[in-house]
């Protein structure tokens, strides 16, 4: 395997000799600054590696040698904290005072204190009933900001003949707008009931939960006539986990450690662009 190391800024002279030596690498090639690949490194290594670049604020990946972007057909990706920075669900509660409520129930379930995701999502969005409906378009339009390098991965997934699948345990309100403002292909989300122009407390049909997560990218996968071993899946919290197995490359994005230690590769440090970098 090759091992790909990156950084948001330059890699200096002084990590190649040790970066080397840790993945008993043949070979080094500077890709560019911010860039490196050892060539034949040993994936045994990867406790050591990991514990290297976690300290000098390095990703790292294996990679096959030989692999491009071009021969996966899909990237699907969890929205809230993956392709967007805040947790919807959290911004929306700060409207009716009860963020940090809302916002403990949330980290807990991402980091998989929580095993039930949908009663996570029952008991934070009953929370919410009698909130107007227009604290959503405030968090869209006032609180949303899309993760670093979001652009620039969805144009170069694109570019390389990728299909985008935005599957998220958040809410239809945000994923299709973001849907059409970023033209991605396919999304499936959770949808709020508003009635008479308020919350009321509920959630519509089906709840995307990781089950629904993993069926959602073997569906998309079907559609477009590939094996889910030809998607990337990225996502940060354990309800990503079961739809990341499916894929034949996971991406553990800023992501809780239970994350981070499942995945394929790790993005801690790099935007999501970091997903071009690695072939």
């Amino acid at each position: 395997m090759n091992l790909v190391i990156q950084s948001l800024t330059p890699i200096s002279e002084p990590h190649l000799r040790p970066l080397a030596a840790l993945a008993r690498s043949r070979e080094t090639v500077q890709l560019d600054d911010t860039r490196l690949r050892l060539v034949d490194a040993d994936p045994l290594q990867r406790p050591d590696v990991d514990t290297y670049c976690g300290t000098h604020q390095l990703d790292y990946a294996y990679i096959a040698p030989g692999a491009k972007l071009s021969d996966f057909g899909l990237v699907a990706m969890d929205m809230d904290s993956t392709l967007i920075t805040i947790e919807c669900i959290d911004e929306i509660a700060d409207f009716c005072g009860l963020k940090a409520e809302v916002a403990a129930i949330t980290e807990a379930s991402m980091r998989g204190e929580i095993k039930d995701f949908r009663e996570s999502l029952t008991r934070r969005v009953a929370l919410l009933k009698g909130l107007d409906a227009s604290a959503l378009e405030r968090v869209y339009e006032e609180r949303l900001h899309l993760s670093p390098g979001a652009e620039k991965m969805l144009e170069g997934a694109r570019a390389a003949g990728l299909k985008t699948l935005l599957v998220s345990g958040g809410f239809t309100f945000f994923t299709e707008r973001l849907k059409a403002r970023l033209g991605l292909d396919y999304t499936n989300a959770n949808t709020l009931e508003i009635v008479d122009g308020k919350l009321t407390g509920k959630v519509l049909g089906e709840i995307v939960d990781a089950d629904v997560k993993a069926r959602t990218l073997r569906e998309t996968c079907a559609k477009l006539g590939i094996e889910p071993a030809r998607a990337i899946a990225m996502g940060d919290g354990s309800n990503d986990l079961k739809m990341m197995a499916e894929a034949g490359l996971s991406v553990a994005f800023r992501a809780k450690p239970v994350v981070r230690q499942a995945a394929s590769v790790a993005f801690n440090f790099v935007g999501l662009d970091g997903l071009l970098r690695l072939f």
